[in-house]
């Protein structure tokens, strides 16, 4: 027969508190192995903010070893609510008048006016096609995409149409204009530009494909309100058109568009732009101090509460900021003006911080050409520019087998090893509490025999004294 048994009760004995705090002992190294498992996350994130910054500082440097990074360009317009303008970097400088004669326009049409409002119209088949008119005499030219056939029910109404209209991806949206003579099908096409208009046929189930009956009526009175056409716009007196009010391939490396038509010429002007570079050589030191400061803070000892950073001692995280250090105070062995950092103003301080003189590096950028070179030349194909030189060891610090999966993997692993660390201990704990359990439980019951054999000798000795006394 089954029994059920409860340490303690038999003897007296607290088994259960006993083996708890015994088990306790057992997992009281988990508690350990928590909190360098919770130390080594926090040290992955702590890397991986570090490259990060590494990443945004070899971003940063990248600017400074491109021909774009050097070659920026300001664009101005005389009168921006007519004419805006951008250039790609490395474009001449130069300058050119605009004249705005018509804005791009897309085409829109609009039915006769159809009553009752709300009702039928009848069943057939309505055609779009894309393509480009002619307006003097009236002719319409398809293009070389595929007409687009919608079917319409009879039970259709322009609501129904309208909606079938703007499924079917015909290249024209469709909406309904309600006024005292009825409702009209307004069509208009999604683009501009004279190879984007659009023509609307019917195939009427009554026979009669023109007449005003039937679903006929949408064509017949209709009436085209714009005609799709180009922009038109003079660069210094040529004509030129663009079936946007966007000029991409007008000017030779500028972009310009019409926003409005103009009553007076329009100058453009492209000029190099002095201080996109700069802005680039601040980016470049903010990146760079970004990650060093990052750094000095994981690594800091605070004498006052007497606690290191999260990172102190971690040799590999030294190394980073010993290889970019070096790295920032190498020299350029291009042949220039210029060699080193601290000649255009940017000098190293205390902690390892960069700071810049902004009148030393605006003296220095009057001579742009020899400040590219120190940062970017590749003379001979070697890498010699500073630039060069750092780009080089982020793209090695970054690489998949570089220095940061390098750590990712060795803190990963250490987790993997806490994590089973923590599995042992946890079943060893588990072991103990069960032969614990096992040895007390025995225990108990032996006591419980001896206590009840001990409660029956006493009995029958007091039962004998009885018996002896009488």
């Amino acid at each position: 027969m089954a029994t059920i048994s409860s340490p303690g009760i038999g003897s007296g004995l607290d088994v259960k508190s006993i083996v708890s705090q015994l088990v306790a002992l057992e997992k009281r190294p988990l508690d350990t192995l928590k909190l360098q498992a919770a130390t080594v996350q926090t040290k992955i994130s702590a890397f991986g903010q570090v490259k990060s910054l590494v990443s945004t500082f070899a971003d940063a440097t990248s600017k400074l070893t491109s021909l774009t990074g050097w070659n920026g360009v300001t664009t101005k317009s005389s009168d921006t609510k007519s004419v805006t303008a951008s250039a790609v970097g490395g474009t001449l400088p130069t300058s050119f008048n605009v004249e705005v004669q018509s804005l791009a326009q897309a085409q829109a049409t609009a039915s006769a006016a159809l009553l009752p409002v709300g009702g039928t119209l009848g069943a057939g088949t309505l055609r779009l096609e894309l393509g480009k008119w002619t307006v003097v005499p009236a002719s319409f030219t398809p293009g070389t995409g595929t007409p687009v056939d919608i079917t319409i029910a009879a039970t259709d109404t322009l609501s129904d149409i309208a909606g079938k209209i703007n499924g079917a991806n015909a290249g024209v949206t469709a909406a309904i204009l309600k006024d005292a003579s009825g409702e009209r099908l307004l069509l208009r096409g999604k683009n501009t530009g004279e190879d984007a208009g659009f023509r609307l046929s019917v195939t009427d189930n009554d026979g009669v494909n023109d007449d005003a009956a039937g679903l006929s009526r949408l064509v017949a009175g209709s009436t085209v309100s714009q005609y799709a056409a180009n922009a038109k716009a003079t660069v210094n007196l040529i004509p030129v058109s663009s079936a946007t009010n966007t000029f991409a391939d007008t000017v030779s490396g500028v972009t310009f568009n019409a926003l409005a038509e103009t009553t007076a010429p329009v100058e453009i002007a492209v000029a190099k732009d002095s201080s996109a570079v700069r802005k680039n050589i601040e980016d470049f030191v903010t990146a760079y101090n970004a990650i060093n400061d990052l750094i000095n803070e994981a690594t800091a000892y605070d004498a006052a509460t007497k606690k290191g950073g999260l990172l102190q001692g971690d040799s590999t995280i030294i190394t980073l900021q010993s290889s970019l250090r070096t790295a920032m105070q190498s020299i350029s062995s291009a042949s220039g003006q210029y060699q080193q950092l601290s000649a255009i103003g940017i000098s190293q301080q205390r902690g390892g911080s960069l700071t810049i003189d902004a009148t030393k590096l605006s003296a220095a950028l009057e001579n742009p050409d020899e400040v590219k070179k120190m940062f970017s030349s590749t003379e001979s194909g070697a890498a010699q520019g500073i630039a060069v030189k750092i780009k080089a060891l982020t793209t090695t610090l970054l690489a998949t087998d570089g220095f940061f999966k390098t750590k990712d993997d060795s803190l990963k692993l250490n987790l993997t090893r806490n994590a089973k660390e923590q599995e042992r201990v946890t079943e060893k704990a588990a072991n103990v509490e069960a032969q614990l359990n096992r040895r007390y439980s025995a225990l108990d019951s032996q006591l419980a025999t001896l206590n009840a054999l001990n409660a029956y000798i006493g009995q029958q000795v007091t039962t004998w004294n009885k018996t002896s006394s009488k």
